[in-house]
């Protein structure tokens, strides 16, 4: 293991509001990824647009930036390139489960070996303070609150069903045990979902920090992480409380187990490249 210090992921100036819970996450992560003790040259963090998707630019490691709910594809390439990288996305809710919803749900499916952080405001923040999928529903059609006329988008219960290896909710007030699922996270080998609830201080008035302290509860060792109708009752459930922890893990072939090509030949990054045979190849393309 790489000999590290608390400096080598250091982060960098920052644009975020005062009191954006995505500071946390930022200290989380940094603290999580000098723990894994790998140099920054073997970390690969990938956003979309957004105040979540700045997060690459604000730590020394790796980074790509692309269109907004555009992350995943771009992630999933660099994991498929070179396999030997510990691929993390960052992103917001409306980075990937708005405009990124198809690319969320069928990245599920093919269950490529990378880690997925989104930074859940309930709100489009970049952008002043917009409805996002994931937006409270309206208590009536004269709530006074930015409140959504629709169904709220289930990150957890979708991610369940569409059958991710990995997944799991935390708050970026409760830092050590998003610590904890962060590592877990990073380590497991398949697609990891981790939903953060980052309250926006800007434009969300409702699911403010006060509001999240006082809702979430920890999942203890009651609940069995295998137990998939379990977790999908936890990620249902309607009464007031917002559970936080590992709602389900399993182990699951790898998108590269899965294809024989990349598991048992030499991967892209490591072959050697030769002109000659992308010239032929183009010529007989035109």
């Amino acid at each position: 293991m790489t000999e590290m210090t608390e400096e080598i992921f250091h982060s960098r100036e920052t644009s975020w509001c005062p009191g954006c819970g995505n500071f946390s996450i930022l200290k989380t992560l940094q603290s999580v990824l000098n723990g894994l003790g790998k140099p920054p040259h073997e970390i690969l963090l990938v956003g979309g647009i957004g105040q979540a998707a700045k997060l690459p630019q604000y730590l020394n490691a790796n980074a790509f930036c692309g269109l907004h709910g555009r992350a995943l594809p771009a992630a999933v390439a660099a994991k498929i390139v070179n396999p030997k990288l510990t691929v993390i996305v960052t992103t917001g809710d409306g980075d990937s489960y708005g405009e990124g919803g198809n690319h969320f749900l069928h990245n599920i499916r093919r269950n490529v070996n990378i880690t997925h952080f989104v930074h859940n405001n309930q709100i489009y923040g970049l952008t002043k303070g917009q409805v996002s999928p994931t937006t409270d529903a309206c208590v009536s059609m004269d709530d006074p609150h930015v409140c959504n006329r629709h169904l709220p988008f289930n990150p957890i219960a979708i991610a369940l069903a569409a059958g991710a290896s990995f997944v799991a909710r935390g708050f970026s007030g409760s830092m050590e045990h998003l610590a904890k699922l962060m590592k877990a996270a990073i380590v497991h080998d398949g697609y990891s979902l981790v939903d953060i609830l980052q309250p926006c201080v800007s434009f969300n008035k409702v699911n403010t920090f006060q509001y999240d302290k006082e809702h979430v509860h920890e999942l203890d060792e009651t609940h069995d992480p295998g137990d998939k109708m379990a977790a999908m009752k936890l990620a249902l459930q309607h009464n007031g409380k917002i559970p936080i922890g590992i709602f389900y893990r399993e182990i699951s072939p790898t998108y590269h187990q899965k294809n024989r090509v990349l598991s048992e030949g030499t991967a892209l990054i490591d072959q050697i490249y030769d002109e000659n045979i992308v010239t032929t190849f183009c010529q007989k393309l035109v």
